[in-house]
């Protein structure tokens, strides 16, 4: 194998990275974006349920994702420490705290049911979240599943498993679609049933490929299935006090922001509809910042798990570069294209036009473009910190600006008249607020003391980087 000479915390390692992760969720967006335009072109009614019912769910959800996917983040740090051991025996505490979620996950649907009930939605939507939602969350578990046995991957920089897998669950997701919600190919038109079908359906094929992949790796093997399953009550004790405030975090950000597309449900249909829409649009252009926040949160685990903090925080700033370039390119297209987004999602059965439709959605995508700016430093280095293991500060911070700050204020927006575009330009400056704050603690590198494995007295070896962009120890 021919070494190739890479900057640590750089660019080509960062890109080495994040390039397949862009390819991974790519395929993601791909398919939420297909459900989307199905459902906008099956029924008007049918593409305002699937957002707020497709966010609550994953938001019921958020928890057990990120808490057994903070697996990921132990198995950069051990793989950084060169104990591949640990990779294994981390990736096994995540399976459990996956399978342990899946009865809570089934008893929290009726939470869901009156979390709907209670926003005050149209009778016809209604009825379809309902449908969207039990369905999801019904099949949540492969949601934690698939992350925590992908972060064995992952977090060792061995990306193809997820690309592949997750290409596969895309393509088979896109054809039920096309054959569950319009009725081709002898299947009834399931409408929203058949995109939640279709959409839990492959999901289910990543983590069957990555616990194939797992159960045959050579560590794997060489432990031996019991040993390498079996139940690591101090890893998981620790895993606990990191990997909860990582679930808290994303439970009290996902919260918020569903809360806030549940209210705005009681503005006219125009209104909730470009909003909707536009946050659609939002979370496709939007995934990539994932891949590469993502990336950061793995080198810096990478990085910190070598004690290697100065490159751990090159690491952390190459990665915001990255995604400022990203972001200017995709805010272009946010003002100069609205039209062209809008008229994607333009139902033949709306009760308003499409030329209505982009009138109220234009001044939206330019506060999207205007907000990705600073969205960029939120996604970017709460990832970074994370990798670190700063979650406790990520979630108090998000917790506090959230629930304390945006919400009451757009609930005092709402109730007192402010109209669709008034909400979004407070969620606006709740964004440049996150902003800052993130980029202090950054800055601070109060977060280079945090260390989530047990180091070795002999020292280390530098990494080298192989194929697949693999980071090996010499």
């Amino acid at each position: 194998m021919t070494d190739v000479p890479v900057k640590p915390g750089g660019y080509r390692e960062m890109l080495r990275v994040a390039y397949p992760l862009l390819l991974s969720m790519g395929t993601f967006t791909i398919m939420q974006f297909c459900d989307r335009v199905f459902l906008s072109r099956f029924s008007e009614i049918s593409i305002q349920a699937a957002l707020p019912a497709g966010i609550l769910s994953f938001t019921l959800i958020c928890f057990f994702h990120a808490l057994a996917g903070y697996a990921g983040t132990f198995v950069a740090q051990y793989h950084g420490a060169g104990q591949p051991e640990g990779c294994v025996r981390a990736t096994a505490q995540g399976i459990w705290l996956s399978l342990l979620s899946w009865p809570v996950i089934l008893a929290l649907i009726p939470v869901g049911f009156w979390l709907m009930r209670v926003s005050g939605h149209a009778p016809a939507v209604l009825r379809e979240e309902y449908r969207f939602f039990w369905i999801l969350m019904a099949a949540g578990v492969v949601v934690p599943l698939s992350t925590a046995i992908g972060g064995f991957f992952t977090g060792q920089g061995r990306m193809l498993a997820n690309t592949l897998s997750n290409i596969a669950a895309c393509l088979l997701n896109i054809l039920l679609d096309y054959a569950l919600i319009f009725g081709h190919w002898g299947s009834p038109a399931l409408g929203i049933t058949g995109a939640a079908i279709a959409t839990s359906v492959a999901g289910c094929v990543p983590p069957a490929v990555q616990c194939i992949l797992f159960l045959r790796d050579p560590e794997t093997r060489r432990l031996g299935w019991r040993r390498a399953l079996a139940w690591d009550w101090p890893l998981l004790r620790r895993m606990l006090r990191y990997g909860a405030p990582a679930g808290g975090h994303l439970l009290v950000d996902l919260g918020s922001f569903t809360f806030f597309v549940l209210m705005t449900g009681r503005l006219d249909a125009l209104s909730f509809a470009a909003s909707n829409i536009g946050f659609s649009i939002n979370s496709v252009a939007f995934t990539p910042l994932l891949a590469i926040s993502i990336a950061a949160s793995i080198l810096v685990g990478q990085h910190q798990g070598r004690q290697d903090s100065a490159n751990a925080a090159r690491a952390g700033w190459t990665a915001l570069k990255i995604g400022w370039l990203y972001m200017l390119l995709a805010g272009l297209s946010f003002v100069l294209l609205p039209g062209a987004y809008y008229r994607l999602f333009q139902s033949r059965a709306a009760s308003f036009t499409v030329e209505q439709l982009v009138a109220a959605g234009r001044p939206m995508m330019i506060m999207m473009a205007v907000w990705g700016i600073f969205d960029t430093v939120n996604i970017v280095l709460s990832g970074a910190l994370k990798g670190a293991g700063d979650t406790r500060f990520v979630m108090l911070y998000m917790l506090i600006l959230g629930w304390l700050i945006w919400i009451p204020g757009e609930l005092l927006i709402l109730s007192h008249g402010g109209g669709i575009l008034a909400a979004w330009f407070w969620l606006a400056v709740y964004v440049l607020f996150l902003a800052v704050g993130f980029w202090w603690r950054w800055q601070s590198g109060r977060w280079k003391a945090f260390s989530l494995v047990e180091h070795r007295e002999t020292p280390l070896l530098p990494l080298r980087t192989g194929a697949e962009g693999l980071t090996l120890p010499e």
